[in-house]
């Protein structure tokens, strides 16, 4: 999806995986660290179907004030110099769509960075 604030792979993507590495268990009893891994997978589809949205907005909003469109517009604009004249303003959406990803992937790193 253009403009979407999450990298690959997707909420989709990740609930796809860990459905079928649970399928795949069969009857054998999970292993204790891929237990970690599909709850921490399962953790992150949460908090991007309860943030991913807000974000997705919030996102296309800062693109928008800066004159792109998407992500990739955005790349080609600061390596060709258009942006050079604000880069404030890029620095401040750059470090905004790091914050909503960690947000989602990883909340208490991000809770440790801003406390420090």
């Amino acid at each position: 999806m253009t403009g979407m604030p999450h990298d690959v792979p997707t909420a989709s993507e990740l609930v796809e995986s860990v459905r079928e590495w649970i399928e795949s268990l069969g009857d054998r009893p999970p292993n204790r660290f891929h237990a970690r891994v599909a709850s921490n997978v399962l953790r992150i589809v949460e908090r991007e179907i309860e943030l991913g949205p807000a974000q997705a907005v919030a996102h296309a909003e800062r693109l928008e004030r800066l004159g792109v469109a998407d992500d990739r517009e955005l790349a080609s604009a600061i390596r060709d110099g258009m942006l050079d004249d604000r880069l404030d303003q890029v620095r401040e959406l750059v470090r905004a769509s790091v914050r909503d990803k960690l947000a989602v992937a990883n909340p208490s790193y991000l809770d440790r960075v801003e406390r420090d």
